[in-house]
Parts: structure tokens; C-alpha cells; sequence
């Protein structure tokens, strides 16, 4: 990467520790370094108490340990000049006859600063308690090692000068189990990483926890955070320890190692800070917490320039499909959710309005399919007669032989009355009315389809007493690709926050665990049929001629657009950038290009359209409902998007 795209290569490492071996479990931790230097590493963390191992017991108050401790240290120091990064070792530290258990932060030959374990487990008579002191009441602010002095302190943010965005913070193992742990504090006042050095001994049911404890306390403080736990060579006399590393950013696992091997570890992962910056900056709760906890501890902030890094490629899996859960459980899971959702808030509708009956306008195609299983589900929850659901097609000039057959073979297996309206007449009236010729086959001649059959279904509910259900998706939201007061206008609409990859694998989950028999078949073969308005007439064997996707794009990239320009706020040469990884087997550079352009223009352009949708329900973490979510002004210029 040659532009700085706001990612921090982090790696948790695990040596190969002997309980009191100093020179061996030095020579580890260099060995290590060296790897994670090797594969461009930003920042590198290693277990708790990392050079003298944690289990020494008595000798920890031996000189002769603490002196190899100290020695092994400036080694360490002085080997990181050679080598790129920052690296953060465990060791035991006595200051002014007190034993700390602390942190070093190393980079370029020096110690930047030392951040000594909050919170010690037991008391003076058991555990870590016999031997080290707790730092929460610590009033030593430096101490020096090789004759230099070293800030000193659980009061310390490392930041870098050249890079704002890139700040961090320590906390050593049993401070993330405390009620508030200082990560809490320290992510308040700026840090977008958190390094944990751990020694965590392991029994039944112990991994999960831990794993869960780092992911909540990921998500909940908007940060990174990078667990480092002693490995198999920790385990000693009553107890285990199995090494556990873990990489989390924002509650999203994205690294993880094997536990109870013997060998060295080492996992990383790039860690996306300007993801972090925006979920914070979009988040009001973090920012009023900020308010209220961040002036009561004051910190200092250490500066520091490390060598640069050029990673010439992304460690992270960039998936091309973010609105769609890779795993088929997860899918199924999303898929579940999401019927309740809309099927949830569309009986609350009726109910609030007094309303049993419902019009829905059929086309043949995903969306329409979709709105009408969700109806289908909310009249069976209020247990409300499915006759009451009155569905409507309106063949045009574009309507093929499939799609009309379709609606009319799902209408008929799941018992469901069908009304259909030619509607080519009453057009060809209008468009006598209005003077436009039926052979000039421009905007004209397609949004009058579709503005005349909102016309029906409106005046349809009027006369049953019934809700409108609009079938739009929230793709065609983002794209404007809606006809102003047509399709765009319903009396609720159910698919507004479903993007348009996801609305198959909903209709194809429907198929699967709810319809049965020949229902199935025709769900599959409506997941089959292209994506097309059907506003222009056929072709000679009645195949689909007017392929959306071939006119605005593919919706799976448009969806990648939309979920990271919007949901994540990247700039578009990000996205770009992003794209290109994701979809490097399916499209050139060029494609990508010019339909982001397109993406752009038509986001920025048919803001007006959005801003004068109906009511419909927040399905996931992005939604462009111009109340609750998205507001943007219907004249905002996007020549800085488009570039």
C-alpha cells in the first residue's frame, strides 16, 4: 500500500517461556522479534512478565533474577534498533523497594515508557499479591534504566507524532477483569488500541469467558485490543497455561492462535484505525462518556516516531459480500432475524392503524416476492385471514411470459387471491393525454408504468381499506433507481432496509425452511430470473431485454460501495482500494472505477427521493431513512466524492 489507508499491522506473540530462565526466554522473545519485524508488524505484544516467565514464585525477591531481568532487557532494547516496530515485553521491576509488574514499550533502541499492572490478584499472603504491589495508588512518575529515564505509570497514552489516528494503551491480565478496567479509561481519553499482557492460567470453560471478556470490552470501548497470554511453558505445579492470543477490533474477532501447543506463536492482523475513528465520532454515547469519565484522571501522552512500514499488502480478509454472513448457520440466523423484523413492525402497523387487509403490487421479481412472504408472515402472527392480503398485477408493454407466470403460480399454491390489471391501455391513454409518442421508449415511457400502477394499488387500498406494502430495497434507495411518487411511494415498506444482495438469500431461506412442495421450485426460479424493471418491451423469445445491472452496475458492488462509504465512511479512494481486494477475481480495475463514479453521482443526486420516503423498518446497522438515520441535503455537491 503506498497511501496510508488508516491500518495498524498489530501481532500478538507468545515465546517460549521457562519459569526463571531468563537467557532462554530472552533469546525467545529476540527470536520472535525479529519474525514480526519480518512481516512489516507495526506493533507487537508479548505475555505478561514475558523475560522472567510468571511463575518464579520467591525468586522473584532475588537479586540475582532481577539483575538477569534487567540485563536481558537492555538487550532486548538494543537489538530493536536493528529492527522495525514497537514491541511491548512483560517484566518484574523493583522501584524504591517495591515490586511492580510492568510493561515496557520499546522501539528503535530506547524504552518509550513503562506501565506498571494496575490491578495485583490476591493479597500479600497468596498469588501475585505475595510478591507485587498494585500500581493503582503508585505515585512514582519515572525510573531510570541503562542511566536513562523512563516514564512511569498506569497514566500513560502512546501516540504517534506523524500519525494522529495511531494511540494505544497497555493494561496487564488482570486488569481487564476488574469492574472498570483502566482500558476503559485510557480508550476515553484517545487510545484506538488496547495491548494486553497476560499470564491467564486455564481450567474448564475458562478460553470462552476470557475470548467473550476481550470481545465485549472490544466493542463496548470502540477499540483494537491485542491479547498476549503465557504459553505451555508457564504451566507449573498446580497450575496450566495455554498460551490463548487473540486480536479483536471493534468486537469482530480477527485473529486467533491454538492453545496448549508447545511451540512459539506469533498472529497479526491489520487493524482498520480509520474505522475505529468514525464508529467513535458516530457513536454519541462514546462521546458523552468521554465527557463525564476522561477529566477525572489526568494522562500523559508519549510521543513517538517508529520506523516506517510499507505493507504491500492488506492482512485482513476483505469480504465482498458485507451485508451477507459468510458462515450458512450465521446466514440462516441473519436470515430468521430479519423476517421478524419486518414482519414484527408491519403488524405493529396494522394494529396501530386499525388495519386487517393489505395491497401488494406483483411483479415476479425478488422484491415484490420478498414483501409479499413478510406479509405473509405478519398476517399468520396476528392470525388475520390471508384472503384480507390482496395481491395485484399489472402487466405492461415489458412483462414477460416467466415473471407474470410466477406470481400467478405462488398466488395460487399458497391460496392467495390474484387480481391482475392490463395496464397498457390506460397508459397508452396518458401518454395521448400528455402528447409523448408510445414509440420513443425514454424515461417517459417507463416511469409512466410504473407511476400508474402506484395509481391502482392507491386507489385499491382505498377501496379495501388497506395498507399499500412497498417492495422497494434499500439498494435502490442508495441508487435513487426508483420512479419519484411510483414505486418509490407506498403506505409502508417493508424491504427499505434490506440491500438487494441480501434479498435472495432471504427468498432462498423462505424456500428452505418455510414453503414446501412446488412453492419452493417457484421461490428458486424467482432467485433466478435477472433483475429488470420490465419497463421496455421483450425480446423475440420473450427473454428479459432490460437487465438493471447491465445499466447501473452489478448490486453486489454496489452494495460494497454503500456498506463501506456509508456504514464505515471511507473515502472513495479507499473503497476503491478496498473493491479491488474484494473483488480482484471478477472485475478490472477499470469496472470497479467507473461504476463507483456512477455510485457517487447517484447517491449524492437522488437524495431528494430519499428524503420523501415512507415509514419502513431498520433492518440492520445502515438505513437511509431520512427520520432516524440519514440526513443529507438533496443538493450536496459530490464532485469531491467522484474522483
Amino acid at each position: 500500500m503506498s497511501k496510508d489507508y488508516g491500518y495498524l499491522r498489530v501481532a500478538a506473540a507468545r515465546n517460549i517461556t521457562v519459569p526463571a530462565g531468563v537467557s532462554k526466554n530472552c533469546n525467545s522473545i529476540i527470536s520472535q522479534m525479529k519474525q514480526s519485524s519480518g512481516m512489516e508488524c507495526d506493533i507487537c505484544v508479548f505475555p505478561e512478565l514475558s523475560i522472567s516467565s510468571y511463575n518464579c514464585g520467591e525468586l522473584f525477591r532475588q537479586r540475582l533474577l532481577l539483575d538477569a531481568v534487567n540485563k536481558a532487557l537492555i538487550e532486548i532494547v538494543n537489538v530493536s534498533n536493528e529492527l522495525k516496530g514497537i514491541f511491548i515485553v512483560g517484566f518484574p521491576l523493583a522501584e524504591k523497594g517495591i515490586l511492580f509488574n510492568c510493561a515496557a514499550v520499546i522501539t528503535r533502541g530506547e524504552i518509550l515508557g513503562i506501565v506498571p499492572k494496575t490491578f495485583i490478584p490476591g493479597n500479600n499472603e497468596y498469588y501475585e499479591g505475595r510478591w507485587f504491589t498494585a500500581a493503582y495508588g503508585n505515585t512514582i512518575k519515572d525510573v531510570v534504566i541503562d542511566n536513562k529515564r523512563i516514564p512511569f505509570g498506569t497514566d500513560i497514552i502512546f501516540s504517534n507524532a506523524d500519525r494522529k489516528i495511531e494511540t494505544f494503551g497497555i493494561e496487564i491480565c488482570e486488569d481487564l477483569w476488574a469492574p472498570v478496567p483502566p482500558s476503559s479509561f485510557l480508550t476515553l481519553n484517545g487510545a484506538a488500541v488496547i495491548f494486553n499482557l497476560s499470564a491467564s492460567t486455564d481450567i474448564i470453560g475458562k478460553a470462552s469467558y476470557r475470548k467473550n471478556l476481550v470481545r465485549s470490552q472490544s466493542a463496548s470501548t470502540i477499540s483494537a485490543y491485542i491479547y498476549s497470554s503465557a504459553g505451555v511453558g508457564e504451566s507449573t505445579t498446580d497450575t496450566v497455561c495455554s498460551g490463548h492470543s487473540l486480536i479483536f477490533e471493534n468486537g469482530r474477532l480477527m485473529a486467533e492462535n491454538n492453545r496448549f501447543t508447545r511451540n512459539t506463536s506469533l498472529i497479526f492482523s491489520d487493524i482498520d484505525l480509520d474505522y475505529l475513528n468514525h464508529e467513535r465520532l458516530n457513536n454519541s454515547t462514546y462521546s458523552q462518556s468521554s465527557q463525564i469519565y476522561s477529566p477525572k484522571k489526568d494522562y500523559r501522552t508519549i510521543f513517538y516516531r517508529r520506523k516506517s512500514i510499507k505493507n504491500n499488502h492488506l492482512e485482513r480478509k476483505i469480504y465482498p459480500y458485507p451485508f451477507v454472513p459468510a458462515s450458512v448457520d450465521d446466514l440462516d440466523d441473519r436470515c430468521r432475524e430479519i423476517f421478524n423484523i419486518q414482519s414484527t413492525a408491519l403488524s405493529t402497523r396494522l394494529t396501530n392503524s386499525s388495519i386487517n387487509s393489505a395491497v401488494i403490487g406483483l411483479s415476479g421479481g425478488l422484491d415484490s416476492t420478498l414483501a409479499l412472504l413478510v406479509v405473509i408472515e405478519s398476517f399468520r402472527d396476528l392470525e388475520l385471514d390471508l384472503n384480507n392480503i390482496h395481491c395485484i398485477t399489472m402487466p405492461g408493454f415489458g412483462t414477460t411470459v416467466r415473471t407474470k407466470g410466477n406470481v400467478e403460480k405462488i398466488c395460487f399454491q399458497l391460496g392467495i387471491s390474484l387480481e391482475t390489471i392490463d395496464i397498457e391501455a390506460a397508459v397508452l391513454q396518458h401518454f395521448n393525454d400528455i402528447g409523448h409518442n408510445k414509440e420513443i421508449h425514454d424515461i417517459t415511457y417507463e416511469n409512466a408504468q410504473a407511476r400508474e400502477r402506484t395509481q391502482i394499488l392507491m386507489d385499491k387500498a382505498n377501496q379495501y381499506n388497506s395498507l399499500v406494502i412497498g417492495t422497494g430495497d434499500l439498494s435502490e434507495l442508495a441508487l435513487g433507481w426508483c420512479t419519484y411518487n411510483g414505486d418509490h411511494m407506498s403506505m409502508y415498506s417493508v424491504n427499505s432496509g434490506v440491500p438487494k444482495t441480501l434479498v435472495k438469500f432471504l427468498i432462498d431461506y423462505y424456500s428452505k425452511y418455510v414453503a414446501t412442495g412446488e412453492i419452493s421450485e417457484i421461490l428458486t426460479d424467482i432467485i433466478m430470473t435477472p433483475i429488470s424493471p420490465e419497463l421496455l418491451p421483450p425480446g423475440k423469445n420473450d427473454e428479459i431485454i432490460q437487465k438493471t445491472e447491465e445499466t447501473i452496475g452489478p448490486y453486489e458492488l454496489h452494495d460494497f460501495f454503500l456498506f463501506n462509504a456509508v456504514r464505515c465512511g471511507f473515502s472513495p479512494d479507499k473503497v476503491f482500494f478496498l473493491a479491488g481486494i474484494a473483488f480482484k477475481e471478477k472485475y478490472a480495475s477499470k469496472e470497479i472505477s467507473k461504476w463507483l463514479k456512477l455510485f457517487y453521482k447517484r447517491f449524492f443526486s437522488q437524495q431528494f427521493k430519499r428524503s420523501a420516503i415512507p415509514d419502513g423498518p431498520k433492518v440492520g446497522t445502515l438505513s437511509l431513512s431520512p427520520r432516524g438515520d440519514w440526513r443529507m441535503p438533496s443538493d450536496a455537491d459530490s464532485s469531491d466524492w467522484v474522483f
